[in-house]
């Protein structure tokens, strides 16, 4: 009997032991939301993917939309089902029913990555609005909310009147980090060159950033506010974890897309996500990282080794 009961209890702890490596090795469950948007969701969505599930962290869905103006009945995702939600939509309104589904995930302490133009979504959903903090066209105004800006290197919530959302020429910039100590950003650059992109600028909403990131300067000679832009930040919104990246403009193909080819951009998606998902980066900071003299390309969308 009491050499049975030692064989089970050796089992036991190698079961035990099995199950702790599998739940470490376990992907998080991501859910990239397309099928719309004003961008290129066509090479977007899919590169998104491919950027995280070859990480090696993530398995990542995709759920489509009907085309615009198309039957949205059907577009109900099970959002509950995943650790972080990659909004990657801009375009017809979702059925109410997924509207509500989709705030009793975030509400509930889901985890969002606000992408791009996933920003222009849905001007006139209060709550949407909330969760983005910062928004831009579809008929954005002062009735949005304020202008959000650095001036100084101090916050400014600008009540004037004017539209949100502009942004200049494409170009390769600089990024500022305001926040070293934010596991996103822990151990990356104070500064380093983006691959070239568009920069948001002249953005407004609720304005409720609780971590902002970094940050960009919107140069005038090239079209911009004048100002230093809100550019990575995190969300104040509950119990969630929303992480907003305005970078990453999806280009004609695949093949021809420096902004998302950008290792800066990359690095700053998978760790962002990895923190909505789960509270914490465990990543390291890659090798190939930009610097503060250029900018630095994952063409294959794969981190390096």
């Amino acid at each position: 009997m009491k050499k049975l009961l030692k064989y089970l209890l050796l089992v036991s702890v190698v079961m035990l032991g099995c199950a702790c490596v599998n739940a470490k090795s376990k992907p998080i469950k991501a859910l990239i939301v397309s099928g719309q948007n004003n961008h290129n969701w066509q090479v977007s969505h899919k590169v998104l993917q491919l950027i995280l599930n070859q990480s090696g962290l993530f398995e990542a869905d995709i759920v489509l939309t009907a085309p615009a103006r198309g039957d949205m009945s059907s577009f109900k995702p099970d959002f509950a089902a995943y650790d972080v939600v990659v909004l990657d939509y801009n375009g017809d309104r979702w059925p109410a029913e997924t509207d509500q589904a989709f705030l009793d995930y975030v509400q509930g302490g889901g985890g969002v990555v606000v992408y791009h133009a996933a920003d222009n979504a849905f001007s006139g959903w209060e709550e949407f609005n909330k969760i983005i903090a910062l928004g831009g066209w579809e008929g954005r105004n002062e009735k949005s909310g304020p202008y959000y800006y650095l001036k100084d290197g101090v916050p400014v919530l600008d009540n004037s009147a004017g539209p949100g959302g502009s942004h200049g020429a494409q170009r390769e910039y600089p990024m500022h980090c305001r926040d070293k100590k934010h596991p996103i950003v822990k151990g990356l650059p104070d500064n380093w060159i983006h691959a070239k992109d568009e920069m948001y600028d002249r953005m407004r909403g609720p304005a409720n950033i609780k971590d902002l990131l970094y940050t960009g300067f919107a140069d005038k000679q090239t079209g911009g506010s004048g100002r230093e832009e809100p550019l990575v930040f995190t969300v104040d919104y509950g119990k969630a974890r929303i992480f907003h990246i305005m970078l990453g403009h999806a280009g004609p193909t695949a093949e021809n897309n420096p902004a998302m080819q950008c290792a800066g951009f990359q690095t700053l998606l998978l760790r962002g996500a990895e923190w909505a998902a789960t509270g914490k980066v465990k990543q390291p900071v890659p090798k190939d990282f930009p610097t503060d003299k250029s900018p630095s390309y994952r063409y294959n969308y794969a981190p390096a080794k």
